[in-house]
Parts: C-alpha cells; structure tokens; sequence
C-alpha cells in the first residue's frame, strides 16, 4: 500500500497522461452499457485542454477516470510516467489527494469553514502543520484576489467568489493536473470571466489544466480541443494562441 507520494514518483520526462485503448462499461441488470470505448489520449504538460461532448457522450466518464474517481473496465492509464489503472482504493485516494485539484462546477465548499479553513482541506489530509498549511491558503487566497475575505463563510461569498475558494483549494497540495469541470456553470457571465482569467493565468504560468464544458467560448480560450461522442474521441483541433 502506498502510505505517502513520496512512494509514488512520477516520471517529469513522461506525458502528464496517457489513456491507451481504455474502455468503460457499466452493468445495468442483463445489458452492459459501453460508455467509453477504445480512448487514446496523451496529454502533456503545461497543456490547456478542453473537453467537449453532448450530454450523454461519455464526457462526464472521462473525467473521472482522468480524476481516479473511477476504474476503467479495459486499457490502460497512465498517469506521469506511472500506471493507476490496477491501484487499490487507498492508492487512489493518495493521487487524488495529491496529484489532482478539482475544480467543480457546484463549488463543494464546506459551509462551516472560512476561506482559509476550506482552502487548507487538502493540506489537511497530507499532514502539512497547521502553520504551514495556513500560510499556504493564505498565500493562495491572496493569489486568487480574497486576501480581504479570509475570515468569510460560503455563504457570506459571491458565487464567484466561492469558485475562486475552489481554485485556491485545487492549487494547495501542487498538482499535476488542474481538472475543471464546468467551472463557470453556475455563475454570471462577469463572474465566469473573472474565473476564466484566472484558468488563463494558471496556463500562462505553466499548469496543467484540463476543462470539461459543453460551452464553445470556455474551449476557445483553451490550446487543444477534444470532442468527445458516443465514447469516442471524434475529433482533436488546436487553437491558435
């Protein structure tokens, strides 16, 4: 069992992913579902890649096998150099925990918490000290432009600026990988370019960042678009920047 991501070292040489042939069905009574099927997927670092498909076409299935929330049925992941596709629950748990920061479109902040208790959650789990992991959120808070609502509940917070919570938090424990899923979903059209700036921001600084939106203008401002239709990759285009 891995007991820390000390034990678990990522290749830097390596792609950030690879999905090879990788398959994903459900059982539903007598009938198996195919929900993705035969995913060929390299993603490098430093990469801004979009992910768009019409609702029912495996998008939301991808990303969680991008985000181990998830096993593949068949083929193979490939995650910085290192395969996940057969690691255990706790295995898991430690590169989600550690590798990976969500960004969903729902926000997931815990309403009890204040912006650095909620930013610090990651760091929490990975046995940072209280001193370090509050400086840490402090300094991401002040990164994403909360430094004046460090003592804010959710409630108490735009929903823009909750989202702004949820990137601060995705950055804590520096990921390989920034997954965002409709990060502008639930937001107003100035709020949502406000986040979308800050995605840029993150590109521009060398993040890894992958966006899962049926929205064409969130895709325009990635590098690379992946269409994704009936479980299969339908088309990959590059924008150009």
């Amino acid at each position: 069992m891995i007991q820390s991501s000390q034990t678990f070292q990522f290749d830097t040489d390596a792609p950030i992913l690879e999905m090879r042939q990788l398959c994903k069905n459900y059982q539903l009574g007598t009938v198996e579902l195919r929900v993705l099927r035969e995913i060929d997927l390299t993603i490098h670092r430093g990469e801004y890649v979009a992910i768009m498909g019409p609702s029912g076409s495996g998008k939301s299935t991808l990303l969680n096998m991008i985000g181990c929330l998830d096993r593949p049925t068949s083929g193979e992941y490939i995650l910085g150099g290192q395969p996940v596709s057969l690691l255990d629950d706790d295995e898991l748990s430690m590169i989600r925990g550690t590798r990976i920061g969500f960004v969903f479109q729902s926000f997931n902040l815990i309403a009890q918490l204040n912006v650095v208790e909620n930013i610090e959650i990651p760091m929490y789990y990975q046995g940072f000290s209280e001193q370090a992991s509050a400086a840490r959120a402090k300094e991401l808070a002040q990164m994403v432009g909360l430094g004046d609502r460090l003592d804010h509940r959710p409630a108490e917070l735009s929903g823009g600026q909750q989202q702004r919570v949820a990137i601060a938090r995705s950055l804590a424990n520096d990921p390989l990988i920034i997954l965002a899923d409709e990060p502008t979903g639930n937001l107003d059209s100035s709020s949502g370019s406000d986040i979308l700036e800050i995605l840029d921001r993150l590109y521009s600084e060398g993040k890894t960042l992958i966006v899962v939106t049926h929205d064409e203008h969130i895709a325009t401002r990635a590098r690379r678009v992946t269409r994704i239709f009936d479980g299969q990759i339908a088309e990959e285009t590059y924008n150009e920047k």
